[in-house]
């Protein structure tokens, strides 16, 4: 399987775990399976989803970046929030490799299929329900598995959030949207986000705002740059709930 290992979590979930870079997950009901994240494209997705499953396959995208959506060119679709075609077509449009692999292998990014908050998935004996969460990306979702009460999250809440990027919306606007969903808590009781193998407890989610809002609060003094990618930023550290977010003052500001 090359760089990816597979683990289970629990009866109906797998998670992949693409070399440490990107987690994708597996849910499996008795009628339909989902993958949740298709991570870099490095090696063959279907193939590992395969291995444990010979039910009909579909994909969510929980959000438009490389690492989540560039294993899409096995499948025939994935759902995805429209919102976010821009920031996917950016990336498939700048990303080198990712092009020469396509053209070596002849195939091509997936046709993106609209999903939106409310939106439900019956697996058989399993539901899906879509929940928009815009910060991130303007098209970030998460993904609640209602019976296991799990609650698949993408980049939108982990333990260390960019929200520095160019298609990321201003701190303020990704605060207000986090707290918008609180309800949450009430469904999910574990959380399983993109750059993780194992359930974080839903108490991340209250970590996470309580981070967002000291960052507001202190107005960002004190903190240290943070380099990615050849740019840089800033990082805001909660070290007692050991969680990050990664900002620029003119979002911060905005």
């Amino acid at each position: 399987m090359g760089n990816i290992k597979l683990s289970k979590i629990n009866e109906h979930i797998y998670c992949m775990d693409d070399a440490g870079d990107a987690s994708g997950y597996i849910v499996i009901g008795s009628e339909k399976a989902f993958v949740i994240d298709t991570m870099n494209g490095r090696e063959s997705i279907f193939s590992i989803v395969r291995s444990v499953t010979d039910l009909p396959l579909y994909v969510i995208n929980t959000h438009g970046h490389p690492d989540h959506i560039f294993g899409n060119v096995e499948f025939d679709a994935a759902y995805m929030n429209l919102k976010d075609l821009s920031v996917a077509y950016k990336c498939v449009a700048f990303n080198e490799s990712f092009l020469e692999n396509c053209d070596k292998y002849g195939v091509s990014m997936t046709k993106f299929l609209p999903i939106k908050q409310g939106d439900t998935f019956n697996l058989g004996g399993l539901t899906l329900e879509i929940i928009d969460i815009p910060g991130h990306t303007p098209g970030s979702v998460l993904v609640l598995l209602k019976e296991d009460r799990v609650l698949f999250t993408g980049d939108a809440i982990n333990r260390h959030l960019w929200m520095q990027l160019d298609d990321s919306l201003p701190s303020k606007e990704v605060l207000a949207n986090l707290k918008d969903i609180a309800y949450i808590k009430e469904k999910a009781d574990y959380i399983l986000h993109g750059h993780n193998t194992t359930y974080d407890p839903i108490s991340l989610y209250d970590d996470l705002v309580e981070c967002i809002e000291n960052l507001i609060a202190t107005d960002g003094a004190g903190d240290s740059v943070y380099e990615y990618f050849g740019n840089t930023a800033k990082i805001h550290v909660l070290e007692e709930k050991n969680v990050s977010v990664v900002y620029t003052d003119e979002l911060l500001h905005a």
